[in-house]
């Protein structure tokens, strides 16, 4: 293998030579045991890197998923796995796709395919050793490259290309691409705001709004996964500047209408905004005095964490909150009882939505990042132990009522205040 690494970063027709991500990606040790292991089944075996990994390799920009494609069917890929004790799982085996893992990488290994039918959103396949019908089924032609470990591509459509000149164009017919999967209708918005550098085809868009009824015959889950793929990527504030992309994305997500809030931030803000995540994202497009928060929390069944964060800032933000809740005093009260990282959130929400005059806001997001949140300096058991009190109903009310007032007195309370607050809930 090393003699193999040689040869291949000396050769003038290796594809890949001096890109520094192919060279790493093929020295790791297990992606070369999953090439040796299928390489030794059979002299007839090729396995081949294809999709995302391919595209960020050619454009030189970081490799997170690997996906692999192979001419075995399933079973043989499976045999394969077994024999060299490798674990894997069937994440989709009836559309041939094996998650081999090693040293807890997961690397997807699909059977080559074609479609023998299609209802819109899952495909019934048929297992194929013929390359061209597994690039045929594919999307785009971006995603349609296939590269050995040897660095020779394999690009029937022209998608290396088509990505260098930043053209975002659909294999074959358009509109028989997108009813055989109407996902694809947000694949062609997220791979346009990628990387395009050119205008929407028109007969494109067209044939797009023809079919964003279709979008009903994919799950909300999966729509949101791919809205988080959206959102994440470098260009996404292109889209406040495309027309089209907006009119699309709007037509997609109605609720979603804010997305203006990120365009042309300031430094500050873009820093901010990069470290965040997708249920900030989602506060920022959603919160205002309408019920749509609510609505779309229900609408695409949000993780609780998510509704949560989102509920938060909507809780703050649905009404401009007054001048003095922005103050040390009233902030303290939200740290203790939410936590730092929600005050972060709140005071981020109000950096990225404020064009002036920011420094006030600035300045208390240093302060709170650095600020050690008090204890309560009176429990239960002291309580109980203090006042001959029992646990129920009475403790925690009587609890509650103390943190109220230490609370209301910038984290102070007096032994004398406790006792009349005790005093006179026995009452």
């Amino acid at each position: 293998m090393i003699k193999f690494i040689n040869r291949l970063f000396k050769s003038k027709t290796a594809k890949f030579k001096d890109k520094a991500n192919f060279k790493e990606l093929v020295l790791n040790k297990q992606i070369q045991k999953i090439f040796e292991v299928f390489n030794s089944y059979s002299n007839e075996v090729e396995l081949r890197f294809v999709g995302g990994c391919v595209r960020k390799l050619i454009i030189d920009e970081k490799v997170d998923d690997i996906d692999l494609s192979i001419n075995l069917k399933p079973e043989d890929v499976i045999k394969v796995l077994k024999k060299n004790n490798i674990n894997f799982y069937e994440t989709g085996i009836d559309h041939g796709t094996i998650t081999a893992v090693i040293n807890k990488k997961n690397f997807e290994i699909t059977s080559l395919r074609k479609d023998v039918n299609t209802d819109g959103r899952h495909a019934e396949v048929q297992f194929t050793e013929n390359w061209l019908e597994d690039a045929s089924r594919r999307d785009f032609t971006i995603n349609a490259i296939y590269s050995d470990i040897d660095g020779n591509l394999f690009d029937p459509f022209n998608g290396k290309k088509d990505l260098y000149d930043g053209t975002i164009k659909f294999i074959g017919d358009p509109s028989t691409r997108i009813r055989e999967d109407y996902l694809r209708i947000l694949r062609y918005l997220r791979f346009f705001l990628g990387y395009s550098k050119n205008k929407h085809d028109k007969n494109t868009i067209k044939i797009i709004k023809q079919n964003l009824i279709g979008l009903k015959k994919v799950s909300r889950n999966r729509q949101l996964q791919e809205l988080k793929k959206i959102t994440s990527i470098r260009n996404f504030n292109k889209i406040n500047s495309d027309k089209v992309s907006r009119e699309l994305f709007a037509l997609i997500f109605p609720e979603l209408k804010y997305i203006y809030r990120i365009d042309k931030l300031d430094n500050l803000s873009n820093e901010i905004l990069k470290q965040k995540n997708f249920d900030f994202i989602l506060s920022l497009f959603l919160i205002d005095k309408t019920e749509d928060t609510d609505y779309f929390i229900y609408k695409y069944n949000l993780s609780n964490k998510e509704k949560d964060k989102i509920s938060f800032l909507h809780s703050i933000f649905s009404d401009e909150p007054k001048k003095e809740f922005f103050t040390k005093e009233n902030l303290s009260k939200i740290i203790l009882k939410y936590g730092k990282e929600n005050l972060i959130d709140v005071l981020d929400y109000k950096i990225l939505t404020t064009r002036k005059n920011k420094d006030n806001f600035t300045d208390l997001k240093k302060y709170f990042t650095d600020f050690n949140i008090p204890l309560l300096p009176i429990k239960a058991k002291d309580l109980i132990e203090r006042f001959d009190l029992k646990e129920g109903k009475l403790l925690g009310s009587i609890l509650r009522e103390i943190e109220e007032k230490w609370l209301e007195n910038n984290f102070n309370i007096s032994n004398s205040q406790i006792e009349d607050i005790v005093k006179s809930k026995r009452i």
